[in-house]
C-alpha cells in the first residue's frame, strides 16, 4: 500500500502527465495544416477552425509542450527547430492512425483475419499471385498482406511475428524455423538478337561478367543474389542501369543497353520478342524457392494453416527428393 508521501508523488505525476498531454488529435492536426499553409488563418480554415480558436489552440499546445513551434512573421508563420522535430513526429503519428483505420476498416464488413505473407520480389512476379488465387476464392472473408523482402528480412520478420509465413531462395537454416520445399526458380540470361551470346546455347556467368548489365534495384533480393555470385568470383557487375521491374529490363535490353539475367517464369508473363535467351551454365542458376514457417506454430491460426497447405500443393513438379 503506498504511503502518503508515495500517494503524493503518484498524484503529482499524474497531473503532471495530464499537463504535458493536455492536447489532443485536432491540435496535431491543426499544427500540421498550420505548418504546411504557413498561415494560421489558412491551416485553421483547412480544419474548420476559425483564426482565433487556431491561434488558442496552437497556444496551448506550445505550453503544454514547452516549446515554441512557429515564428511569428509578417506574412504568416514559420517553424522554429522544436516545431520541424514536431511537424516530423506529427506526420508520423497522423499517418500510423490512418493505416490502423485503414487495417481495421475491413473487420468492420465482415473480414475474419489478416495474414502477412512475406517473400521475394522474384518470388511475387512469378508463382505467388496464381497459387493464391485457390485461397483467395476459398475464403473471400480473408486478407492477405504480401510484402516484398530480400530472403533474410522475411527470416527476420517470420522469427519476429512480423509475418505469418514467408517465401525464401535457397536452402536456409534457423533452428526455430522450418523451411519446406515450394518452387524451383531458373534465371535464364537475356541478350538482345544480334549479340554474339545469342547464338550459344549456354554461356557461363563469368562470360557474362564482361557485358554491361541491366539489373533490378539494389533493394531487390536478385540484385543482392547476382552482386554476391559476382564477389564470390572476385568480379564486379558492370551495371549500365538499375531499373524497377523486369519489364523494364527486357525493354532496356531489346534496344541493345545490355544483358540481364531474369527468372524464367517472370519471362512467361512478359513480351520477349526482340531478345533472345541463353541457358546460363551454373549449379546455382536453378534457385529453390522454400516456404518458411516457426516451428512453433500454437499460434498459427487455421487461416493461416490453410494458407500454408494451399502454397505447398502448389509444390513445383520439377523438386526432387534429393532437393527437397
Amino acid at each position: 500500500m503506498a504511503t502518503g508521501k508515495q500517494a503524493g508523488y503518484v498524484k503529482n505525476d499524474f497531473r503532471l502527465e495530464q499537463q504535458l498531454m493536455h492536447y489532443d488529435l485536432i491540435d496535431l492536426k491543426l499544427f500540421v495544416a498550420i505548418a504546411d499553409a504557413g498561415n494560421v488563418s489558412r491551416g485553421g480554415a483547412a480544419c474548420f477552425l476559425a483564426p482565433s480558436s487556431a491561434s488558442l489552440r496552437i497556444k496551448r499546445l506550445e505550453q503544454a509542450l514547452g516549446a515554441q513551434l512557429f515564428k511569428r512573421e509578417a506574412r504568416g508563420v514559420s517553424l522554429t527547430r522544436a516545431g520541424q522535430v514536431m511537424l516530423k513526429h506529427c506526420r508520423r503519428c497522423l499517418t500510423d492512425l490512418e493505416q490502423m483505420h485503414a487495417d481495421l476498416a475491413p473487420f468492420a464488413n465482415g473480414i475474419k483475419a489478416q495474414i502477412s505473407l512475406s517473400a521475394s520480389s522474384s518470388a511475387i512476379a512469378t508463382f505467388v499471385p496464381n497459387d493464391l488465387q485457390p485461397y483467395l476464392r476459398a475464403y473471400p472473408e480473408v486478407r492477405i498482406s504480401l510484402e516484398e523482402r530480400l530472403s533474410e528480412d522475411t527470416v527476420e520478420a517470420v522469427l519476429s511475428g512480423r509475418a505469418d509465413l514467408g517465401i525464401v531462395t535457397g536452402r536456409l537454416e534457423h533452428p526455430d524455423l522450418e523451411f519446406l520445399p515450394y518452387r524451383l526458380n531458373e534465371l535464364v540470361v537475356v541478350v538482345p538478337p544480334d549479340d554474339p551470346m545469342a547464338r550459344q546455347e549456354a554461356v557461363t556467368f563469368s562470360a557474362c561478367l564482361d557485358r554491361p548489365f541491366i539489373c533490378m534495384n539494389s533493394d531487390a533480393a536478385i540484385y543482392t543474389y547476382l552482386v554476391n555470385q559476382a564477389a564470390a568470383l572476385h568480379r564486379h557487375l558492370d551495371i549500365r542501369i538499375q531499373v524497377s521491374s523486369f519489364a523494364a529490363i527486357l525493354s532496356l535490353i531489346r534496344a541493345g543497353a545490355g544483358i540481364g539475367l531474369i527468372p524464367r517464369p517472370v519471362l512467361q508473363t512478359l513480351n520477349c520478342d526482340g531478345v533472345r535467351l541463353v541457358l546460363l551454365d551454373e549449379d546455382w542458376a536453378i534457385r529453390p524457392l522454400t516456404l518458411c514457417r516457426r516451428r512453433d506454430d500454437k499460434h498459427m491460426t487455421p487461416y493461416v494453416k490453410a494458407l500454408q497447405e494451399c502454397l505447398l500443393s502448389a509444390a513445383h513438379a520439377e523438386w526432387a527428393p534429393e532437393q527437397a
